[in-house]
């Protein structure tokens, strides 16, 4: 179930500065219309650290941008970031009261990529739907590569292992 945004329990959890960080706010001045996206990225994620806060936000930004005539960047690398470093060792686990309603939440994002991908979007949008898609069907490895490698990061790469241009043309 989705945790109401007046729910008492929101002022107490950690965002990813390891303080309290009430997230319910700035999802209400979302709803009601507000662009908090510099917000969100600043509160709930610090250097690798995630918090309980920054968990519970994933279901309520799904709930709140699922139905959206379209979503920005921001929703689709922020919710995937979220999602890589809670694997990380040190984040806490995902607390058992929140896991059903943040489950549902990863299990709804690939139909809402999937409307998105039918959209004309630049390359780095792309890296971010692509990224959530790998991290919904559980390839974390995958969903970090696209999450953390750059365009010119990519190029190199493929230059330096597949002889890119060599192979298929400096075009391609």
């Amino acid at each position: 179930m989705l945790l109401s945004l007046d729910d008492p329990i929101w002022p107490t959890l950690e965002g990813g500065y390891r303080t309290p960080y009430d997230v319910a706010e700035a999802l209400k001045a979302m709803q009601a219309g507000k662009d908090v996206w510099h917000e969100l990225w600043e509160e709930l994620h610090h250097q690798g650290d995630v918090g309980v806060a920054s968990y519970a936000a994933v279901p309520q930004l799904v709930h709140l941008l699922g139905d959206a005539d379209a979503r920005e960047e921001d929703f689709y690398a922020l919710i995937a970031l979220i999602e890589l470093e809670r694997h990380r060792k040190h984040n806490p686990p995902l607390p058992a009261w929140l896991a059903g309603s943040y489950q549902a939440a990863w299990a709804q994002l690939p139909a809402i990529a999937a409307r998105d991908l039918q959209s004309q979007f630049d390359p780095v949008m792309l890296e971010s739907v692509f990224a959530v898609l790998a991290l919904a069907k559980g390839n974390l490895r995958l969903g970090a590569l696209l999450l953390q490698m750059d365009s010119s990061e990519a190029d190199e790469w493929l230059e330096e292992r597949l002889g890119w241009s060599e192979v298929y043309g400096a075009d391609a």
